[in-house]
Parts: C-alpha cells; sequence; structure tokens
C-alpha cells in the first residue's frame, strides 16, 4: 500500500520577499494524515490557515497567490513544485509574514530543507487523482491538457521571440531523482522591462540576478550565464508541478503544457476537477498494473 506522507520534522527556509524585499522566513511543519498542505500565517493574530486547493487560487498574474479573507499569499509555486515531487501529503507551512523567501528563483533551498529532515510515511492510504479519460483545455494558443498515465510525466513547451530563448521543451516522468537532477536548480526569469515596470508600482523590489534570470531586449543579464542550455522551459516545468499541488491530491497523468503558464494550469485544474468522468480516485498497492488493488471514490475537497 502507498501510504501517505509528512516530514520528520520541522525545517526552516529563510530569505527575501521577492516583492518586499524584505527578510521572511518559511518553517515546513509536519501535519497529521489527511490534512492536505495549508499554509499558516503565525504573525495573525489566532494564526490562520488556508488550504492549498483550486478554488483557493485567486491570482495568477506573474505567479500564483492564493487568497482567503484574512490574508493572501503569493509566488506559492516554487516551494510547492518540491512536495509535489517529493509526494508530501500533509504538511502546515508557517510564515512569519505575506511573502515567501524567493531564495534563487529556484526550488533548490526548498528541495534541500525537506530532504535535510526527511519523510515519514503516516498510517493512511494515499489517494491519487488517476486520469482516465483526456481533459483539455485551451485559450489562444495558450494549451494544457492531461490523459491517462501510469505515473506522472510533465511535457513543457515555451516559444519566447528572444533570442536567448526561442523554442524548447521538456518531456520528463517526474519522481524526486528527475526533479533533483534536472528542475529543482532552474531559475524563473523576467524581463528588465517588466521588472521595472514592477518596481515603479513599488512591487519586485527584492528581485535582482541572484535570485531570477534577468533578460534584455537581446541578452542574458547574469554573468554566470544559466544553469542549464535550457533552464527556461525547466523553470516553466517547475511552476507547473507548483500549480498541480492545488488539485489537492498527487495526479497520476500526463500533463503538456503548450505555451501555458499559471492561469492556464489553473483553469485546466478547475475544469479538470470538474469532470468527474475523466478521473477517479484510487489507492495503490505495490504492483500498478494490478487492477485488483484499484479502489475508486467520488470526489471530494
Amino acid at each position: 500500500m502507498f501510504l501517505q506522507k509528512t516530514i520528520r520534522r520541522r525545517a526552516v527556509v529563510e530569505g527575501v520577499g521577492v516583492h518586499s524585499g524584505q527578510a521572511c522566513s518559511l518553517t515546513f511543519v509536519p501535519a497529521p494524515p489527511n490534512a492536505g498542505i495549508h499554509f499558516v500565517r503565525t504573525d495573525l493574530p489566532g494564526k490562520p490557515s488556508l488550504r492549498v486547493h483550486a478554488e483557493n487560487v485567486s491570482a495568477t498574474g506573474y505567479a500564483t497567490t492564493l487568497g482567503g479573507t484574512v490574508f493572501s499569499v503569493a509566488t506559492v509555486e516554487h516551494c510547492m513544485s518540491a512536495l509535489s515531487a517529493l509526494r508530501i501529503d500533509n504538511l502546515f507551512i508557517e510564515l512569519d509574514g505575506p511573502e515567501i523567501p524567493i531564495c534563487d528563483g529556484s526550488a533548490q533551498n526548498f528541495l534541500e530543507a525537506l530532504h535535510g529532515v526527511g519523510m515519514v510515511e503516516q498510517d493512511q492510504p494515499r489517494k491519487y487523482c488517476y486520469i482516465t479519460q483526456p481533459v483539455y483545455f485551451s485559450e489562444g494558443e495558450k494549451q494544457a491538457y492531461v490523459v491517462p498515465y501510469h505515473g506522472l510525466r510533465l511535457t513543457v513547451t515555451i516559444d519566447f521571440p528572444h533570442p536567448s530563448i526561442g523554442k524548447q521543451k521538456l518531456d520528463l516522468d517526474i519522481n524526486d531523482q528527475s526533479f533533483t537532477r534536472e528542475i529543482a536548480a532552474a531559475r524563473t526569469f523576467g524581463f528588465l522591462k517588466d521588472v521595472e515596470a514592477l518596481q515603479a508600482r513599488g512591487l519586485a523590489l527584492g528581485g535582482s540576478l541572484q535570485n531570477a534570470i534577468g533578460l534584455d531586449e537581446n541578452s542574458i543579464l547574469n554573468p554566470e550565464g544559466l544553469r542549464f542550455p535550457d533552464e527556461f522551459v525547466r523553470h516553466k516545468a517547475l511552476d507547473a508541478l507548483g500549480d498541480l499541488v492545488t488539485l489537492g491530491m498527487p495526479l497520476m497523468g500526463h500533463v503538456v503544457l503548450y505555451k501555458s503558464g499559471h492561469d492556464v494550469m489553473n483553469k485546466m485544474i478547475r475544469k479538470l476537477i470538474e469532470s468527474k468522468d475523466s478521473y477517479r480516485h484510487i489507492e495503490l498497492g505495490a504492483d500498478l498494473s494490478e487492477e485488483a488493488r484499484v479502489r475508486s471514490s467520488s470526489w471530494s475537497q
């Protein structure tokens, strides 16, 4: 039986907020079985929490923002991508303010913190969202769909009219090892003109070449260059894995993305949740092919 997982003990990640430029701290905290993933604001009265779920996504502009009646938290996708790859089911993510540390613009620090404390299996079976029929969403040129697959696979294609990016594609089975090796260190990227516009509005004040790949009209601004020749598409894959956590449970399927960002991912996930004939909830035994071990259940949030 595949059991739910949390972490063995608390793990802290510190840094600055990408918008405020101020010091901030995130603490991963073990959570009990069937709790899910929640953000908790420890600096607010009553320590309010917000579940990571598609219904709580409030904005998808330059990042994925979760918003409630009491607080919101932006740029959640980098830390959540590590949870997706590690198959962590239950976790409290405590924040001491409104922002998550941007770190180096990748998921590396979050992954290292989680690996550092280790994972522990819990006494409840993990339920997967197992795709049985394709679910497709498109918006202009942007496309996102998911098809049946025994595992989690991601195919991402981007196409930017910039000489340092162009068209890039990544096709990868996702697990702890592949994520650690191929995706976790890929940094976010931004265009100088966009950053200047954001900073004029008092945003992105913590953004720098220490936590992002910067591009002017023709070239990459970072003196150290890229970590991967195709680092841009790898980071888009990282973002997509983070957004997948808002499904509310691990996905078994092949996700295919073309020119899609946080907005299209959120709409595809919402459509998937509503497409009740296109998936079932299953609990797995040791053999994925052994259908006798597969048990269906209805969607519940």
